[in-house]
């Protein structure tokens, strides 16, 4: 059985510009920053390091490894994406760049949580093919799409 795709940063009706002021207002508070794109990044970075999905969650897999993801600005209206694959013994370590151009997409984040795995999966706004793996938590989930959908729309901005 696997869950619908949700579209966790458009909630009925989308986000009121004063619903997203105050989420903006709150994580700049919460990064002692002005900045809101520097808030973002911190915010989707920090959700990033905390549902990292980690070799230890991985019980019963053949290949257990630590998927770790960090996001930076790239040129205008583009996202760069580092994805880390370390094995279990920490000594086997691959690293991937990508480059998400954000021009003309979509922001909002789609991800899927399928209940008989043990992540959850957000989808490039592009394509919709998979972006990122994090540990499987709804509320986790929910919470980076929104983070990466503001964080794209302000990307948008140039």
């Amino acid at each position: 059985m696997v869950t619908a795709p949700l579209f966790a940063a458009e909630p009925e009706g989308g986000l009121s510009s004063a619903e997203q002021s105050n989420y903006l207002l709150e994580l700049k508070r919460l990064y002692l920053t002005q900045d809101e794109r520097q808030a973002l990044f911190a915010h989707c970075n920090d959700l990033l390091k905390t549902y990292a999905l980690r070799a230890a969650y991985q019980v019963g897999q053949a290949q257990r490894q630590d998927l770790l993801y960090q996001l930076r600005q790239g040129e205008a209206g583009e996202l760069l994406l580092r994805e880390e694959t370390r094995g279990q013994q920490g000594t086997d370590i691959a690293v991937r760049n990508q480059r998400v151009p954000l021009f003309g997409v979509d922001p909002f984040v789609r991800y899927e949580c399928p209940s008989s795995g043990i992540s959850c999966v957000l989808h490039n706004p592009n394509d919709g093919s998979p972006m990122l793996t994090i540990v499987r938590d709804h509320k986790g989930a929910a919470e980076l799409a929104k983070a990466l959908s503001f964080l794209i729309r302000n990307l948008q901005k140039g």
